[in-house]
């Protein structure tokens, strides 16, 4: 069964990825006319989702409302980068600048494991709120292997593997991912919804 719900995003990796996790169900994805969203000032992923949500619900009160906010978590830097992953390295950051700097901070650091998480806001158009989570669980690796993904594929490592997220195909990446994992259950919610 088909659906439609519009997606609070501006990143066309992200839009990419999930038109092609979603493929099975064939959704009708909507990009809002309007991307100046909000400053994600919450302090979670699902506060961050929230307000991207709730922006694109006052453009299309009459659609599902979709946001999504992730990022990578590393235990041993006492969550960083968690909610501010795409801007690690600051205002002008960029992936390879993100790397680099979370590689620099785990130099001397043998407790590796990390997991990214991936939390998907829905508000319906009854003004209903869900949330959806997914995670994935790995190390970072020390330095970067691979040209595939984008942030910090290259440098996350899944053991049972033994390869990187830049390792793997897109096809690959999409049955395991985080992003995967939170809107595969969107879409079981949303197929029985609609």
């Amino acid at each position: 069964m088909s659906f439609k719900f519009c997606l609070g995003t501006k990143n066309p990796n992200k839009v990419k990825e999930i038109h092609d996790i979603l493929k099975d169900f064939n959704p009708e994805i909507i990009l809002p006319v309007n991307r100046n969203f909000p400053d994600e000032g919450g302090k979670t992923f699902a506060e961050n989702a929230l307000i991207k949500a709730l922006f694109v619900a006052q453009q299309y009160p009459c659609m599902y409302a979709v946001a999504e906010d992730s990022g990578l978590v590393v235990p041993a830097l006492n969550g960083m980068p968690g909610i501010f992953s795409s801007r690690f390295a600051g205002p002008n950051a960029n992936d390879r600048k993100n790397i680099e700097k979370l590689l620099k901070y785990l130099e001397d650091e043998n407790n590796r494991q990390a997991y990214f998480v991936c939390t998907v806001a829905l508000v319906s158009p009854s003004g209903e709120r869900k949330f959806f989570e997914g995670r994935l669980y790995g190390v970072i690796a020390r330095k970067p292997r691979g040209q595939s993904g984008f942030g910090y594929d290259p440098i996350f490592e899944i053991p049972e593997i033994n390869k990187t997220l830049g390792e793997i195909s897109s096809d690959e990446k999409n049955r395991i991912s985080h992003r995967a994992k939170a809107f595969l259950q969107l879409a079981e919610y949303l197929s029985k919804a609609v």
